[in-house]
């Protein structure tokens, strides 16, 4: 698997991971931390690498042709 891939494929599950827990898990506090404020920081980092995948993607690909 390239690191592109593995980049594209952990950055989606870790942005749809941060939406469920968004979006299902707003209310609920753990002792130290809001799941709702942790999804949304894991939405931030999964787009971070999701967008970092596609740039290695389409460099990697330029550099072939």
């Amino acid at each position: 698997m390239s690191p592109a891939t593995k980049n594209l494929a952990e950055g989606s599950a870790t942005l749809l991971a941060g939406l469920a827990l968004k979006l299902f898990a707003d209310g609920v506090e753990i002792s130290f931390v809001s799941l709702g404020k942790a999804g949304v920081v894991m939405m931030v980092i999964g787009a971070v690498q999701t967008l970092f995948g596609l740039f290695q993607a389409t460099r990697t690909s330029s550099a072939r042709g």
